[in-house]
């Protein structure tokens, strides 16, 4: 009796570590299958789309804002595109509606790829076997490394066109000139700097020589003067901006010159009246005709004028007049008893 009572409990033992072996193999299947949902947990399905699912397998995990909230049940061809099958837990469902949407994530930088849902707050709530929309996931490694590509192609052209000898930089790499002619500007502006050093020159002047840096600061302080008494209104100038008189005296001109050309438009004055009226301008006109006419007779030489200046034996006479006359005045200043006589008779 006592050896079967042995053998019992042995089996008893071995059962009892057979259970929960089988309870330990379970809980760790259905954590490694991605029990996000628990076992005992409702679940609904969704459906979404990508043009590439980046090697995306049954069972990945399903994330929303980063938790797990489910699985992959299944990846399927639809088309030119592929379906992936979701199982989320039925909990969620309120926070996934029909402004979220799924991505394809990674679990690290290497990692294999995951599900990425974005709640939403606004929407509706999807209902088991609709449509989560589909996003490409920004920043993903493809598409870093097509940047990356990108990138380094831009700088291979760059390379090659300074090979090429293309550009300013690409000049200064292969031509041997500009290489020459920027040594020699170099060259000259160390040439300079030493001026400066030695206080040659203006600029070596103003660095090296208190009194020039004095004359130029008292220069400034001059110049700041002036321009205070400007901004003060004193002086000339300062009266020219800030004296409201000498603006209203320029404003009072002004409407002056207007009043008179106003008057000179509507014919007032003599100015005006030459303007408007026919009959002054006719006088005028008749004037200046007449002028013509006589200075056309005196170029001619007709009448007592004309002759005066075209005939030179008439001048010459008058010429000999005038000189006798001189003469003859001269005479009898010189004795007036002999050409004035007067006499007295009583009748």
């Amino acid at each position: 009796m006592p050896r079967t009572r042995s053998l019992a409990w042995s089996e008893l033992k071995i059962g009892i570590i057979a259970t929960i072996a089988l309870v330990l193999t379970a809980t760790i299947i259905i954590a490694v299958g991605g029990a996000g949902g628990g076992l005992f947990t409702s679940q609904y399905e969704l459906k979404t789309k990508f043009p590439d699912v980046m090697g995306l397998k049954s069972g990945a995990v399903v994330r929303l804002a980063g938790v797990e909230v489910g699985k992959v049940a299944d990846v399927r061809f639809a088309g030119a595109e592929v379906e992936v099958l979701l199982e989320v837990n039925e909990s969620m469902q309120p926070r996934i509606t029909t402004d979220s949407r799924a991505s394809i994530g990674s679990l690290s930088l290497l990692g294999e790829p995951v599900i990425d849902v974005t709640p939403a707050a606004t929407g509706t709530p999807l209902k088991d076997g609709e449509y989560l929309p589909g996003v490409p996931a920004k920043g993903q490694l493809n598409d870093m490394a097509a940047s990356a590509t990108d990138t380094l192609n831009e700088a291979t052209l760059v390379l090659r066109d300074l090979r090429a000898g293309k550009g300013s930089a690409g000049r200064l790499f292969t031509d041997d000139a500009l290489y020459r002619d920027l040594q020699a500007f170099v060259a000259s502006a160390e040439h300079v700097a030493g001026y400066v050093r030695r206080g040659e020159g203006t600029l070596g002047q103003l660095v090296r020589n208190p009194t020039a840096y004095r004359r130029f600061d008292a220069a400034l302080e001059n110049l700041q003067e002036m321009t205070r008494r400007i901004n003060s209104g004193e002086g000339s100038l300062g009266r020219l901006l800030k004296d409201d008189t000498l603006a209203k005296s320029l404003t009072s001109a002004s409407g002056t010159i207007d009043s008179i050309a106003g008057g000179i438009q509507r014919g007032e004055g003599t100015v005006g009246k030459l303007l408007k009226e026919r009959e002054l301008y006719d006088r005028i006109n008749s004037l200046a005709s007449r002028v013509d006419t006589v200075v056309s007779t005196l170029e001619h030489g007709q009448g007592t004028a004309g002759q005066l200046l075209h005939d030179k034996r008439l001048y010459e006479n008058m010429n000999t007049t005038v000189k006798e006359l001189q003469a003859l005045i001269s005479e009898i200043k010189k004795d007036p008893k002999k050409y004035l006589t007067v006499r007295v008779s009583i009748f």
